[in-house]
């Protein structure tokens, strides 16, 4: 394999495909937080894009180093992707719901959290490394690059989306965030068992 446009084209759109679950998330903390700054934004962005583009990465060092194991790892990632994502997710819909009759609450996403988010949306990215497993360690990493380039681009995207529309639905955002993070947790659990 060289590096040639169909190398670059692959992995741009790998990191479409991979980012779709982060956008997701990067949407719903922009509704939870519409007043977030662009510091947070940016950071929050760079969570999902260095876990987006490390676990392809381990995904291929498992391919060349310890396969049997993560073979075993593997079945236990949907269930791990569902109950962070709905546990995040039934948290901020239950404050949403709680605080709909008082004076609206932003309530940040802390560090750990988004942490946790950045773990559960990328779990996937590992069987990545399966796909490009004949690639040389340099070709790896490039690729990994390109798909965390890609997840920053589209991670930031849906937080401005996000806030933009949670400053319109205001105390409504907070239960639309929450119900979209458990949404994506069964979506994932859903593919990964099937």
């Amino acid at each position: 394999m060289d590096f040639n446009f169909l190398f670059f084209l692959n992995s741009i759109l790998f990191g479409v495909g991979l980012a779709m679950d982060a956008f997701s998330v990067s949407l719903a903390n922009g509704l939870n937080e519409p007043t977030m700054k662009q510091t947070k934004m940016f950071g929050i962005a760079g969570v999902f894009a260095v876990f987006q583009g490390i676990m392809p990465l381990l995904g291929w060092i498992c391919v060349h180093t310890a396969l049997q194991y993560f073979t075993v790892f593997s079945r236990f990632i949907p269930w791990i992707a569902l109950i962070i994502l709905c546990s995040i997710g039934g948290k901020m819909a239950f404050d949403g719901i709680k605080n709909k009759e008082m004076k609206k609450e932003i309530v940040a996403v802390g560090f750990f959290a988004l942490l946790l988010q950045g773990l559960a949306t990328s779990i996937d990215a590992l069987s990545v490394g399966f796909t490009i497993a004949d690639y040389n360690f340099w070709m790896a990493l490039i690729e990994a690059l390109i798909i965390a380039l890609t997840t920053f681009i589209i991670c930031s995207c849906g937080l401005v989306i996000g806030k933009k529309f949670g400053t319109k639905l205001s105390n409504k955002a907070t239960i639309v965030g929450g119900l979209i993070l458990i949404f994506i947790g069964i979506e994932i659990f859903i593919k990964g068992i099937i």
